[in-house]
């Protein structure tokens, strides 16, 4: 049943259809233009499709907007969304501002509110049109010790000239919660840069981490340069060590050594055992957090390691038996046990029974080249690296060989045409309404 009115925070991750039924993506934001007078305009949808890929569908192609889901005539450009001059995301960039609300009630003074959802509605002439906002107002501004919050229409309210220092993120943070890290990327360096730092504050350093790993140098260095060196210690804590390494490195040397000392000790030492050794070689792509167990470990040991979430699917192809200690760098590298080899043995089985004695390890010093030929060569998605003492010092991943090999753009070759810089939209282009 399509509805004249609709909040955007109720509609936001709602399905998008086509006419027989058959789904064609999510509403991820509602894109509206501002006008000197009247309420803002609505003129589309941004609409994720599979794929993770965020397209723009005008209104115009849209025939029924309710709370529970979108109906569309079906054609879709799945060109990417590039937002345009004048264009404004009504979760992105619209809710959580703060706005003068006019007085509503008799007697009732002027008051200063934070716009916490909105509601867009068809107009007679069938235009989309933003009528209402359900507004939260300062405690100041009420005679109450609390903050009150009310629905209000569009035209009680002025929006500041300048936009604000600090507004609420909530609603846009929950349409990024799902959201893979290399989406969260991609959804992060869409927004305006002053959005995009009140969105990360928001975020927990772990997800932070997980997006900075995917995005390009270029985008990661500009994002640190307006973090504090705090915040940006406790994001590499959160990272890979090997992605760390690779951002400390490419870091002025004094910035590197004072991030070094701001984080975690042991963090910190992985990091710079990593920064010892040339980007292009084993020791420079590795992590230095394989699984490591005894060779009198269990079979049901070794798995219960690699069943847990924080694990990588190439880190959890195969637990490594050395002699101890068991934090690398190791006692003695023995072999490794294979996740496929070790659910056809029985779960008392001890490892040294089944380990692969077979595959030898790469040194640390060997090329990037040489890890990607022993990883084809043998069929593996990770190889052992040892140094020349023999011990573990860490594991090469075939995506870790991938992101060295793989040019920096790679991320955006599905997009040859767009041109990104850091923290903005993509060249503009025409975009049929």
């Amino acid at each position: 049943m399509t509805t004249s009115r609709v909040f955007v925070g109720r509609l936001a991750g709602r399905g998008v259809f086509d006419p027989v039924g058959d789904r064609i993506g999510k509403v991820r934001d509602v894109l509206v233009v501002f006008r000197a007078s009247g309420a803002p305009r609505v003129v589309g949808l941004i609409v994720e499709i599979p794929g993770k890929r965020r397209v723009f569908v005008p209104i115009s192609r849209v025939t029924s907007i309710g709370s529970g889901q979108v109906i569309t005539t079906g054609l879709i450009n799945v060109r990417r969304f590039e937002q345009r001059g004048g264009e404004t995301r009504m979760i992105a960039e619209l809710i959580g501002r703060e706005v003068h609300l006019g007085a509503t009630r008799p007697g009732e003074p002027a008051a200063q509110a934070r716009i916490e959802d909105a509601a867009i509605e068809r107009s007679r002439t069938g235009e989309w049109l933003v009528s209402e906002l359900f507004v939260k107002l300062h405690r100041a501004a009420t005679p109450f010790a609390r903050a009150e919050s009310r629905i209000v229409q569009w035209s009680d309210v002025r929006l500041p000239s300048a936009t604000p220092g600090s507004h609420s993120a909530e609603l846009l943070i929950q349409t990024l919660v799902d959201l893979k890290p290399v989406d969260l990327a991609e959804a992060l360096l869409e927004l305006q840069q002053p959005r995009m730092l009140e969105v990360i504050g928001e975020l927990s350093d772990d997800r932070v981490a997980d997006a900075l790993e995917e995005m390009t140098e270029h985008d990661q260095l500009a994002l640190l340069a307006l973090l504090p060196q705090e915040r940006t210690a406790d994001i590499f804590d959160r990272m890979e060590p090997d992605d760390a390494a690779d951002l400390i490195a490419a870091l002025p040397t004094a910035t590197g050594i004072e991030l070094l000392d701001l984080m975690e000790p042991e963090e910190a030492e992985d990091v710079r055992r990593l920064l010892e050794y040339d980007a292009d070689t084993a020791g420079g792509l590795m992590s230095p957090s394989p699984i490591v167990l005894s060779g009198e470990s269990s079979v049901a040991e070794g798995l219960a390691m690699i069943r847990r979430a924080e694990i990588p699917p190439a880190m959890a192809s195969a637990v490594y038996v050395t002699n101890p200690p068991y934090e690398t760098p190791t006692g003695e590298y023995l072999g490794m046990a294979h996740f496929q080899r070790m659910l056809r043995f029985p779960p008392h089985e001890r490892l040294s029974a089944l380990i692969d004695t077979e595959i030898e390890a790469v040194s640390v010093h060997s090329s990037a080249a040489e890890v990607s030929r022993r990883l084809a060569s043998y069929d593996l998605v990770a190889m052992p690296v040892v140094d020349d003492q023999g011990r573990l010092v860490g594991v090469v991943t075939v995506d870790d060989v991938l992101d060295h090999l793989l040019p920096d753009d790679w991320r955006h070759a599905d997009d040859e045409s767009d041109t990104h810089s850091a923290f903005g939209s993509p060249a503009q282009k025409g975009r049929a309404l």
